[in-house]
């Protein structure tokens, strides 16, 4: 089997999750990395045996890689996806896909009609938690969702935002804590509720961040078509970072998890439980952040098994649509005092 030639674009705080995974499949090698500030991308190429870039289009162009990662702000995904694309290059890009629906649906169509792989990265599908619920859902065992909620109450003080030139920005970030940090736990419910929803109402403000121009807290609630309703608070304006909490009143059960450890109680009273499996953490190497289980190198590696197979990956354009479209919801519709211009 031949061996996937990989480029990484944008050596910021995320790369190494991205980094680590290629050199533990052994039918890939990372060729080449790129990031704007050159230094970054010399300190990264030394550290993974890899060429430093500092543009991205000449990494395309000189290395003709058969995948690259995009590891950049907000606004450049679909930019740089899209060149990629252009160039006959697959794409696996950090969430979210856009912070504009119609870019996200343009590259979507772009990579099926250059017939490449286009995924997006939502590693927190493939944490145990979130799998033991979906295959409980999918085998029958809890029924349908009839009712879920979302509750995240995160720190990112104004430090956060002072130390970015992107973040806090509606035209770079595309919004503040639904679409940088709400989107996992929004995309879990989709996912587990499995069904396309009918409407979506929300209010979206920003009570205590002042340098910052997006929303620091926001709620809402979302009706699908089979009947199931989904309401969800998010705001980052907390003490410290708490577990996300997701509740699942199903029809013949309940489930209640965060990113680490889930339950499941169903109506005969029975209960069952897991906890993270957090093996793949050592992986990673001292100073990792977890990002929520470590779960990037499973969906990374779905991807590369898919692009030398000639399948789909679990999460690609198509799939991330899915939640890209909620978030226009919520943005598009939102009440209240803030709303993305």
């Amino acid at each position: 089997m031949r061996k996937l030639k990989i480029g990484i674009i944008g050596c910021g705080a995320i790369s190494p999750m991205h980094a680590v995974p290629v050199g533990l499949y052994k039918n890939a090698e990372l060729a080449a990395v790129c990031d704007i500030k050159k230094d970054r991308a010399d300190r990264a190429a030394a550290r993974y045996g890899a060429r430093a870039y500092g543009d991205y289009i000449e990494m395309l162009e000189k290395e003709r890689p058969d995948a690259v990662h995009v590891c950049l702000p907000h606004y450049l995904h679909t930019v740089v996806s899209k060149d990629a694309l252009l160039r006959g290059v697959n794409v696996l890009c950090e969430k979210p896909m856009s912070i504009a629906l119609k870019d996200a649906e343009a590259n979507v169509k772009l990579a099926e009609e250059k017939k490449l792989l286009y995924g997006i990265i939502f590693q927190c599908r493939y944490n145990t938690a979130s799998q033991f619920v979906k295959r409980n859902l999918d085998n029958g065992r809890l029924g349908k969702v009839i009712s879920a909620r979302s509750v995240l109450t995160w720190n990112k003080p104004d430090s956060y935002y002072a130390a970015s030139d992107w973040k806090g920005t509606w035209e770079k970030e595309g919004g503040g804590v639904i679409i940088d940090q709400a989107i996992h736990s929004i995309d879990l419910v989709n996912w587990f509720i499995g069904d396309e929803p009918v409407s979506i109402a929300a209010n979206l403000s920003n009570r205590n961040h002042p340098k910052a121009e997006v929303e620091d807290t926001g709620e809402g609630l979302i009706k699908y078509k089979n009947g199931a309703v989904y309401g969800f608070y998010a705001m980052n304006t907390y003490g410290c970072d708490e577990p996300i909490e997701i509740r699942l009143y199903c029809e013949k059960g309940k489930a209640v998890l965060s990113y680490e450890a889930a339950q499941i109680t169903f109506n005969d009273g029975k209960t069952e439980s897991v906890v993270q499996d957090m093996s793949d953490a050592a992986d990673y190497g001292a100073g990792a952040k977890d990002y929520w289980g470590f779960q990037h190198i499973k969906q990374i590696h779905n991807f590369y098994d898919c692009l030398l197979n000639g399948k789909r990956p679990d999460i690609d354009g198509e799939e991330a649509l899915k939640v890209q479209r909620i978030a226009e919801g919520i943005y598009g519709g939102a009440a209240g005092p803030i709303r993305r211009r």
